[in-house]
């Protein structure tokens, strides 16, 4: 403790010196009060109960001034004068902003300038930049730092942190940017811009947005050429790290690609504090005219408008947005009719509705087409089925019609496959005739034995008789395969085959068989008287 007390004297921790570089370090130039209304939010409630004003802010700002006072020592801070109110005025100096740095990761050629000399004239505009800064944060207590608290302090906390929330933290803030139309962006050139805050807020559905505060001291005219330069700034482009032209902006910002024909600019957003002596309520009128070809969309026939390299331009009071927040209908757009949102404001909900109709109604043709698709399928496929159905076999047997299984199994097969026996039967009726045939012995027809190649087509006859060959006869003189039949008479029954068998054997040889040696024989010419030779043929 001796040694943390030797450093920082004051007696500040990490965490108030923290919110002095974070809130210097996007804001550049602050009061007390400001860095501990953004930086520790729950000392406001803790303090509530103090008697003056005064002793009230002198309680909660304690911690903060201590930390600027250890920070001084260190040469991270210093004193930029005072306020038209009396209240001093803290920036950071180029030591200061190195360690803010770290604080908002954020390189160091983005963290601007020190802001000397702000406080010399009051820093009124800085001033309004600052609350408009925090009318947009709305930043909340943390309520586990009040745990200990009175229960009033804690309803009163609770209350503020149940309240709508605002857009992003201090490091999605950045004030006093130069957006350059001509130059580099550490070099702006003349004819350029500078934003006074720029909010990237991807997270609250803010990529970028680009905030003007205006005390109520310009006239719309002026106004108007502030809008000028942003539109030549937004219209810049140059090349890329790839070598491809892009916007400026596009270079330094991460913003979603629009959609081809409505690629809109960056927004716009006028915030009008009433110190001044001009009224928003006739300035505003009239820079709409002024800046009308600037924001004016393209109205389609569904109803919506398309803003294609337009610039979204939204005004609001600071009193209105100190009290709703962004969240509150108290934004006007140009070219629109009736308050809205911020996100409302900087979006395109008419488009997005009528977005939503056509996805709803592509959907809907969508369903409707594959229900007709489905439809169309069932039809043909229970057409294909009843044209299947026609074509299903019939047993010739008992004429009913065969089972799928049966119907796969009489199909042709490929050459060499065993062919069924029945194909004109149906199961039931093939086991029948199966079993009859084999009660009778009978060779099954399309139904090749082992050892045969052809099936007999039907029962032989004799040939010497005309009667019918018995089953055992048919067996014995059935060929096998390629080779001739065992039986020495295949042509004759059994009895004429044995006929012939008691011929030969009484005989040797049969009198067929002498006839068809004569027959086989050949005709031998005879010799004439002189010797010729006459043909038996030519007698």
């Amino acid at each position: 403790m001796a040694g943390k007390r030797k450093n920082n004297p004051a007696g500040s921790t990490n965490s108030y010196r923290g919110d002095v570089l974070r809130v210097l370090g996007a804001l550049k130039v602050a009061t007390t009060d400001q860095i501990q209304r953004i930086g520790a939010p729950h000392l406001t409630f803790r303090h509530a109960d103090k008697e003056t004003p005064s002793k009230r802010k002198q309680a909660r700002t304690a911690s903060h001034t201590a930390a600027l006072s250890d920070m001084r020592g260190h040469g991270l801070s210093e004193n930029g004068g005072s306020t038209e109110t009396g209240d001093a005025l803290r920036n950071l100096t180029p030591k200061g902003l190195l360690a803010a740095s770290y604080e908002l990761n954020r390189p160091v050629t983005e963290m601007g300038s020190t802001a000397r000399g702000a406080g010399s004239s009051g820093a009124s505009h800085p001033m309004a930049v600052n609350e408009t800064v925090i009318a947009m944060l709305r930043p909340k207590p943390n309520l586990a730092r009040l745990t200990v608290d009175p229960p009033h302090v804690q309803a009163a906390a609770q209350a503020a942190a149940d309240s709508p929330d605002g857009i992003g933290t201090i490091a999605s803030y950045w004030t006093e940017v130069s957006l350059p139309a001509t130059g580099t962006w550490n070099a702006p050139g003349k004819g350029g811009a500078q934003a006074d805050i720029v909010l990237t807020a991807p997270q609250d559905g803010v990529p970028l947005l680009f905030i003007e505060v205006d005390n109520c001291h310009e006239t719309a005219e002026e106004l108007a050429d502030k809008l000028e330069k942003y539109a030549r700034f937004f219209k810049r482009k140059v090349k890329d790290t790839d070598g491809k032209e892009r916007p400026m902006w596009r270079t330094r910002w991460t913003v979603p690609e629009g959609r081809y024909g409505d690629e809109p600019h960056p927004p716009v957003l006028l915030v009008f504090n009433r110190i001044g002596e001009r009224n928003p309520n006739l300035t505003v009128p009239r820079l709409m005219e002024l800046t009308r070809h600037l924001w004016q969309g393209e109205r389609l026939p569904g109803g919506h408008h398309l803003y294609d390299r337009k610039i979204p331009i939204i005004a609001v009071g600071l009193n209105q947005l100190r009290e709703h927040g962004p969240a509150g209908p108290v934004f006007a757009r140009f070219g629109r009719s009736g308050p809205q949102t911020l996100l409302e404001a900087i979006g395109n909900p008419r488009r997005e509705a009528a977005d939503a109709r056509e996805q709803k109604e592509a959907k809907a043709r969508a369903a409707a087409y594959q229900a007709e698709l489905r439809r169309a399928a069932q039809e043909q496929a229970a057409k294909q089925a009843a044209e299947r159905e026609a074509r299903r076999p019939v047993c010739t047997g008992c004429g009913t019609k065969f089972t799928d299984a049966r119907w796969e199994a009489v199909q042709p097969k490929d050459w060499g496959a065993a062919k069924d026996s029945h194909p004109q039967l149906c199961d039931t009726c093939k086991r029948a005739a199966v079993a009859a045939a084999q009660e009778r012995q009978e060779p099954v027809r399309g139904e090749a034995g082992a050892d045969d190649f052809w099936p007999a087509p039907e029962r032989p006859v004799c040939t010497e008789c005309g009667a019918a060959f018995t089953d055992e006869r048919w067996k014995a003189t059935k060929r096998v395969g390629w080779t001739a039949s065992p039986a020495k008479h295949p042509s004759l029954c059994g009895d004429c085959d044995q006929l012939f068998e008691d011929l030969d054997r009484a005989w040797g040889v049969s009198p067929r068989q002498e006839e068809r040696d004569q027959e086989q024989e050949p005709a031998v010419p005879e010799q004439k008287a002189d010797g010729t030779w006459l043909s038996r043929f030519r007698r």
